[in-house]
């Protein structure tokens, strides 16, 4: 992996990482905006401590274990990677309510075009400010956006202490099985 020093990854503040998406996504996991690391590269959940790749194929979403720069691979399994805010930030304490809220706004406009089958927000403090949910926690979700439905899971970030990779896997796994009926009958990978 490329190391980048801390001036490089000050350059990437505010940088914008594209969407990993199709229309008619089983699952389009859904981070709470890119790390600087992820800006850098241009590949999501780039910063080595971050669990996301790790957990996904622990789940089963994926067969062996993908590099953040594998990104793109993720579309032939019926996976896409977006977030709720777009701009990039060494800390996710660095955003805004509003942001949050534009984000939400945003991201469901986006969906109404896409239409995967579920989206899946990682982490449930993003989701509540996103959305104005207070009492969300992890799991599934009562609100839909069109078909889509919304299942929040944990935070990947290696600075999520209350999970770990194997209790985060669980809960990934558990999405996993509600969606692969709707994945079997879509023709997506299981």
């Amino acid at each position: 992996m490329t190391r980048f020093t801390q001036a490089e990854l000050e350059a990437a503040r505010d940088r914008l990482v594209p969407d990993v998406v199709a229309d008619g996504l089983g699952v389009l996991f859904c981070g709470i905006n890119p790390g600087l690391m992820t800006a850098a590269t241009g590949h999501h959940f780039a910063r080595p401590g971050n669990r996301f790749w790790p957990v996904l194929h622990l789940s089963g979403f994926t067969p062996r274990l993908m590099k953040p720069s594998e990104q793109g691979e993720l579309l032939s399994f019926g996976l896409g990677i977006t977030n709720v805010v777009a701009r990039a930030t060494a800390r996710a304490d660095e955003l805004s309510a509003e942001e949050y809220r534009e984000g939400g706004q945003s991201l469901a406009s986006k969906l109404a075009g896409w239409q995967p089958r579920w989206l899946a927000v990682l982490g449930v403090t993003a989701y509540r400010a996103a959305f104005d949910d207070r009492k969300a926690q992890v799991g599934p979700q009562e609100r839909v956006f069109g078909d889509t439905r919304v299942w929040v899971l944990p935070n990947p970030s290696g600075l999520n202490a209350h999970w770990t990779a194997a209790t985060m896997a669980e809960e990934f796994g558990r999405l996993r099985e509600a969606a692969r009926g709707q994945w079997v009958t879509a023709g997506l990978f299981p």
